[in-house]
């Protein structure tokens, strides 16, 4: 299954937010760290950079890890909350080096809404194409990230190259070890 590139940018974001809460590891611990979260996933629109902001994209974090744990049913009501929630009105922007896409908020909206609203646009897809089995957690024994399988064969088990790694140097020393 193909998706658009921002669809994709947005299921990597919306993993990425979540797993910044996971582990007993607080990733979001300022200002600054949101700012850096917020280059890094290239989110557009105005920002206020204050406390209530970060506590707002904080608040939103739980309620898009519940996806993870939803059936397509339950999924489909939360994305739609979300969607009302911040009056999404789809429309095609174009801006930076991005062809057209889709955005459902003014870039004046509060930041954590236009997370929000973009996140649940891309479930939306998830749900509509019965996509929402690629909402994975990371095979790894030692970690609990939350990732989206964007395999064409549906085949990804790690969050990341690091547990990958780590799980697959583990397999090889066992069986170097019982040989």
């Amino acid at each position: 299954m193909l998706f658009a590139h921002d669809t994709e940018m947005s299921f990597n974001a919306a993993a990425a937010l979540v797993n910044t809460a996971r582990g007993g590891v607080e990733e979001l611990p300022d200002a600054a760290a949101l700012d850096a979260f917020i280059e890094h996933w290239r989110w557009t629109g105005s920002r206020s950079h204050d406390e209530a902001e970060l506590d707002a994209v904080r608040g939103l974090r739980p309620r898009l890890a519940r996806l993870w744990e939803m059936t397509e049913d339950d999924a489909a009501v939360l994305v739609n909350t979300l969607l009302r929630d911040a009056n999404a009105l789809p429309q095609l922007v174009k801006h930076d080096d991005w062809g057209y896409h889709v955005h459902a908020t003014p870039p004046g909206a509060p930041l954590a809404d236009r997370m929000a609203v973009d996140v649940a646009m891309a479930f939306a897809d998830l749900i509509r194409f019965g996509e929402l089995a690629r909402l994975r957690y990371c095979a790894a024994p030692d970690c609990d990230n939350v990732m989206v399988d964007l395999s064409k064969n549906r085949s990804r088990r790690f969050c990341g190259l690091t547990c990958a790694n780590r799980v697959n140097v583990a397999n090889y020393r066992s069986r170097k070890t019982a040989s």
